[in-house]
């Protein structure tokens, strides 16, 4: 049976914040000490190492399932697919709706449901549900959505990953620079003219990992201490995703029986520039080869790190032709591959 994806759709925000828009910001360390550094340094520094020269954000009147929605539109039309056959949806995201200037995110209703709701789809038997798993959200929804349809529980899935995180951001916080917003989305079913997953890996450390990303205070002493922000421990993350993430890679690879040098493109989360190039140069160490050129699509450089969105987001991009650059043909093998919070790391080889 052959399980893959048929349409594909995304929402990338008009709002466009270039790194320039940080200059003013009072930066501070994680104790709330002042930085000497001037920002212009700080700015410079942070793109030298994530890539990230502007990033997007959210139309103040849109939260999370908004802009998922008009994603999975996308998605829908360009399967071709009545709505009403779907038979799940899966919303992967972190942190909810978040409304600007509110401290709480807010995930009731599910942003599953609110998606059906604003499709208006009347199918009681369409099931909608959210996965929090972190920035591999998404590719674990498809995962899902795969095994679903291989037991006959499916035949026609919805797989969403999005998220605000403009609005989870600590202004205080250096790190700031790297969020953004985002929806991307994926129909996933089984027919004869649709791609094939070809296997799948995926793991969770819950070691020391568990907290490498977390929610705490603002780094100032003068802001809000109702509101909590995201925070990563940045240099364990690199070392953890450039161990972690290459080594389920090539489990991947491997089970799926596909030889490394006919792998066309390589999905992977855009979380940083510098370490996305790592963990492609030590995947391909693994196999004593040095990694091609041109294997890795990136859209960090212009769209920040929108966590569970990155990878719908890039792919249809691609399949969009909006990176001329990088083209995929039929039967062509992709993989996609990310890591967050969990700590989890997952990828999927696919034949498109």
């Amino acid at each position: 049976m052959k399980i893959g994806i048929t349409g594909t759709g995304s929402y990338i925000p008009s709002i466009i914040t270039k790194n320039e828009a940080f200059l003013q910001h009072k930066f501070l360390g994680a104790d709330g000490s002042k930085i000497e550094q001037e920002n212009s340094v700080i700015i410079e520094k942070f793109k030298a190492i994530t890539g990230i020269a502007e990033r997007r954000y959210a139309e103040p009147e849109f939260k999370t399932s908004d802009i998922g929605y008009l994603a999975a539109e996308k998605a829908i039309a360009d399967a071709g697919i009545d709505k009403e056959e779907l038979d799940y949806i899966i919303f992967a995201h972190n942190f909810g709706d978040m409304t600007l200037g509110k401290i709480q995110g807010d995930t009731l209703p599910s942003l599953a449901t609110r998606v059906k709701h604003l499709l208006q789809i009347k199918n009681p038997k369409c099931v909608a549900y959210d996965l929090i798993f972190g920035c591999p959200g998404w590719i674990e929804g498809v995962i899902q959505a795969s095994a679903f349809i291989k037991s006959g529980m499916a035949k026609k899935c919805l797989v969403i990953g999005g998220e605000t995180l403009s609005r989870v951001v600590d202004p205080y916080d250096r790190d700031s620079m790297i969020f953004s917003d985002g929806a991307g989305a994926a129909i996933i079913e089984s027919t004869e003219s649709s791609g094939e997953i070809l296997a799948h890996d995926s793991v969770t450390y819950a070691g020391e990992e568990a907290y490498y990303l977390y929610f705490d205070k603002t780094n100032s002493a003068e802001g809000c201490k109702d509101t909590r922000y995201i925070k990563m421990l940045g240099r364990k993350i690199y070392e953890f995703a450039c161990i972690n993430v290459p080594k389920a890679m090539a489990a991947c690879l491997d089970d799926s029986g596909v030889a490394i040098d006919d792998v066309k493109k390589i999905f992977i989360h855009q979380a940083n520039e510098k370490m996305d190039e790592a963990i492609i140069k030590r995947f391909y160490k693994l196999y004593g080869k040095d990694a091609p050129e041109n294997v890795m699509p990136m859209s960090i450089h212009e769209l920040g790190n929108s966590s569970v969105a990155t990878i719908p987001t890039l792919y249809d991009l691609v399949l969009k032709g909006q990176l001329p650059e990088h083209q995929l043909n039929k039967g062509d093998v992709v993989i996609f591959a990310s890591v967050g919070a969990g700590m989890n790391v997952n990828a999927i080889v696919y034949r498109y």
